[in-house]
């Protein structure tokens, strides 16, 4: 079996629009250290991360502390909403989460966030059996991977956790199945 800590990153400073190299706040800062603080006796043989580097950057303390390498994935960054910054993020979510295919110019659908994520993870399992792995990610594209496996988890429960940060969801899988999937917030 492997389990999976999937960490969604700390607060980001959202006046820096350009989406990988927004850093986290402060507060992200001090509360990657309630990360580390989850993660420190949960015997954690690697680390992946999204390239975007409030993601990185929510990790980084834990693997200081464990001396573990931070393993960048780029498949496993966020969605690509569109070239521009956008006001309405909570209308032109319900409008992806009501149609997996929509996107915006230049963006991405939930599908396409959907497959990305999942081929990079099964990439992943398939190298690192039966290992515990963190993975450093994104609310969307995390909400994505949980979908795939417990398609109940839809619009309402993305706008539950939108703004829970750092958000951690640990998952157990054994070959292409999940066995179960678990919330935490710390």
């Amino acid at each position: 079996m492997t389990k999976i800590y999937f960490v969604r990153h700390a607060q980001p400073d959202f006046s820096i629009h350009d989406d990988r190299i927004r850093p986290l706040t402060g507060k992200g800062w001090q509360d990657s250290k309630k990360v580390t603080s989850f993660l420190a006796d949960k015997n954690v043989e690697m680390i992946f991360s999204s390239p975007y580097q409030r993601s990185v950057d929510t990790v980084r303390d834990f693997a200081d502390t464990t001396g573990l390498q931070i393993h960048i994935v780029d498949d496993l960054r966020e969605r690509k909403i569109t070239n521009a910054w956008i006001d309405d993020f909570e209308g032109y979510s319900k409008d992806q989460w009501s149609d997996f295919d929509y996107k915006l110019p230049e963006g991405e659908s939930l599908r396409e966030v959907q497959e990305r994520n999942i081929s990079a993870l099964n990439s992943i399992l398939k190298k690192h059996k039966n290992k515990v792995i963190v993975i450093a990610t994104h609310g969307t594209a995390l909400s994505t991977i949980i979908n795939y496996y417990n398609e109940s988890f839809t619009l309402e429960d993305f706008m539950r956790i939108k703004d829970v940060m750092p958000f951690i969801v640990e998952m157990e899988l054994k070959n292409d199945a999940c066995l179960s999937i678990s919330e935490i917030l710390l």
